[in-house]
Formats: C-alpha cells, sequence, structure tokens
C-alpha cells in the first residue's frame, strides 16, 4: 500500500507543479494518473482547481464532489465550490458551502471561506456582516490581505 501511495504521489506533485507553471493540460494528465493509483480527495481537489483555472467551473465542482465523497473533513473542496459558484454568481448557492468550509476538522486555511463569505456578504450590501467575517479571517491569519483591505474598506464604509 506505500509503494502505490508514493506512486501517487509523485504524479501529484508533478501535477502541482505542472499547474504552478501554467501547464494546465499536463497537470490534469498528471492529477489523473495520480488518481488512477490511489484515490486521494486532495488529488480530486486539485484537479478541480485546475480545471477551474481553464474556466471549466462545472468540471471543477464535480471533482470537489468527489473529494467531498472520499473526505468530508477535508476543507479546501467545501470553499472551493463555494468560490466556483461564486465566480458563476450563484451567491446564494454558494454561502451553504463556505459555512461547511469552517466547520470541518481538516483545512490549512480556514481563513479563506470567511473571507469568501465576506464577500458575498459585501456584495449583498450585507456590510456588518462582511465585516464580522472578515475579522474572523484575520483572526485566523493576521496577516491576510483580503481580510485587512476588506476590514478597511468597510470600516470607512460604516462611518
Amino acid at each position: 500500500m506505500g509503494v502505490l501511495r508514493d506512486e501517487a504521489m509523485r504524479f501529484f506533485n508533478m501535477a502541482y507543479e505542472f499547474q504552478m507553471q501554467g501547464r494546465l493540460e499536463q497537470a490534469v494528465a498528471y492529477y489523473k494518473k495520480s488518481l488512477e493509483v490511489e484515490p486521494t480527495a486532495e488529488a480530486h481537489t486539485f484537479l478541480g482547481w485546475t480545471y477551474s483555472m481553464q474556466g471549466k467551473l462545472e468540471e471543477a465542482i464535480a471533482e470537489c464532489h468527489r473529494a467531498i465523497s472520499i473526505d468530508p473533513e477535508f476543507g479546501n473542496p467545501h470553499n472551493d465550490i463555494g468560490a466556483y459558484l461564486m465566480q458563476m454568481g450563484k451567491l446564494d448557492e454558494a454561502i451553504p458551502h463556505l459555512k461547511r468550509a469552517m466547520e470541518v476538522l481538516r483545512y490549512d486555511n480556514p481563513e479563506f471561506p470567511h473571507a469568501n463569505l465576506a464577500i458575498i456578504y459585501e456584495m449583498k450590501g450585507l456590510w456588518p456582516l462582511a465585516l464580522e467575517e472578515y475579522e474572523r479571517a484575520l483572526a485566523l491569519r493576521p496577516d491576510y490581505r483580503v481580510a485587512s483591505l476588506g476590514v478597511m474598506r468597510l470600516r470607512a464604509n460604516l462611518n
């Protein structure tokens, strides 16, 4: 089992490198190779992220759902679905996914769903709620520029 995991991780790392270089077709191919060896929530999520970079938001969402079916406590795919729905203009549909991302046990960037929810609230004119979410994001990561700019902007607008 360890050998398969190592091979899957090797393909995953190659895919990530291609993705960071903007070589998205190669990234897709290697994420798929990783998934063939050993399906993981991470590989599905990152494949989805690559699809989103190609403008394939429906495919990206489908990959995130696959990731959630493997590991419902992995935060990235919940937040990513919310972010993709935001890009599609489906703000109300995005909210439950972002809130779920805030509840999961395993997430390296728990500030992201708070900031994304803040952006939705800000777009809807719900500025006090947006300010609360930006502040929650900053409490989790004090150097998070998106949230600090949001707080400054909203405090200026609310005064």
